[in-house]
């Protein structure tokens, strides 16, 4: 009987590629290519240094997803709470020693590349909330003390984030935090009061930002009261999208970019590079792929049986239209500049591997849904 049941879950593994959402690597693949060629176009027309680097580093990022996506489902169950351990420890490790850029210390520099932990300790908080939303039932949610230790899971590395300082990342970890609260089931009274704790506390958190973010948010308001200093970045960003019109003015052929004006136009303000060659026509079919992107995880989350990959699949897609709309929303003026990049098109390594990971989680949330996962963690195959 033993041997039986090995041989079945054998089977099973090999059976898995059977069931990839290959029509979701394809919608995936599309939007990195358009990546590529903006970054291609950033240099100037030359392949480096940022296109080969990003194309060889979504081709890890295809054989990590694949990976991911094959792994049990239960065993990113079982493991969460590890997994968001060593994020978290990850975290203190970049306040003691971490490597210093443009004014911040969020990086860990591990020679063949720079790992940033705020990335990864998004995905590991929405598999630990998941993992203890998953064995409470709706009636159990609804009392407060139960509550207290997923807030301690999303508030202490979201204030470890925050002091590096990172507070588009802090504000992402928070917001997406919430989601989960909800999707999970907690009360809405409960979010109406903590919007009122938080607008009454905003006096105070002012007062604990740096300088140069409380710069920027004044200068959100008021842009070209410094158009040389603090409101440049979102003057260029603004003249770039306006001068690419309807069509745009042709690959390789924005002023803004390829003049340096456009400040940052391989990371976050990519979109705007686009905006120039593209128009507003480029603009809305990357958009639309996004969209693509944004179903896929949305129906894989509905479909799942169980309550973990529900709420697990429902919170990477949530992460992941959190990077879209913040980044968007920042290079059109619509909010503070926060320096959040564009998923899968901005040049940089830990942001484009853990995206693909929360893709392959996405993906065998997709593989597993037919599985049924008991409260204890039990599972067993429909």
């Amino acid at each position: 009987m033993a041997s039986t049941t090995m041989h079945e879950q054998r089977a099973s593994v090999g059976q898995k590629l059977h069931y990839v959402n290959w029509g979701l690597l394809i919608v995936l693949s599309l939007v990195a290519s358009v990546g590529f060629a903006m970054l291609y176009s950033a240099a100037n027309g030359n392949p480096d240094p940022w296109a080969w680097r990003q194309l060889s580093r979504f081709g890890i990022g295809l054989v990590i997803l694949l990976v991911v996506a094959m792994v049990d489902l239960r065993f990113w169950l079982q493991n969460a709470y590890w997994i968001y351990l060593g994020s978290f420890l990850l975290l203190i490790y970049v306040e003691l020693a971490g490597q210093i850029g443009m004014g911040a210390q969020r990086w860990i520099d591990l020679k063949l590349f720079q790992l940033q932990p705020s990335e990864i300790v998004k995905i590991a908080t929405i598999l630990v909330l998941a993992r203890y939303f998953h064995r409470l039932s709706f009636e159990r949610i609804g009392r407060p003390q139960l509550l207290l230790v997923p807030i301690v899971l999303v508030a202490a590395p979201a204030a470890l984030v925050l002091i590096q300082p990172d507070l588009g990342t802090a504000g992402m970890l928070l917001l997406v935090g919430l989601a989960i609260f909800f999707i999970a089931g907690v009360r809405l009274w409960k979010f109406v009061l903590v919007a009122a704790v938080a607008a009454a506390a905003v006096p105070i958190g002012w007062r604990f930002l740096h300088d140069y973010q409380k710069e920027r948010i004044l200068t959100f308001m008021t842009p070209e009261s410094d158009p040389l200093g603090a409101g440049y970045h979102l003057l260029q960003s603004k003249i770039a999208f306006g001068s690419g019109g309807m069509f745009g003015k042709g690959f390789l052929l924005g002023t803004q970019s390829h003049l340096n004006f456009l400040p940052e136009r391989q990371t976050d303000f990519i979109i705007a590079m686009l905006a120039e060659e593209f128009g507003m026509v480029g603009c809305l079919v990357l958009l639309g792929l996004y969209v693509i992107l944004l179903a896929y995880g949305v129906v894989i989350a509905l479909r799942c049986r169980n309550h973990f990959g529900r709420l697990l699949a429902m919170g990477l897609t949530i992460n992941l239209f959190l990077y879209l709309f913040i980044n968007v929303a920042m290079v059109m003026g619509l909010i503070p500049v926060v320096g959040v990049p564009l998923p899968l098109i901005s040049y940089g390594g830990t942001a484009m591997i853990t995206v693909m990971i929360g893709f392959g989680l996405i993906m065998g949330v997709h593989i597993n849904e037919h599985l049924r996962v008991g409260r204890v963690g039990l599972a067993d195959e429909l």
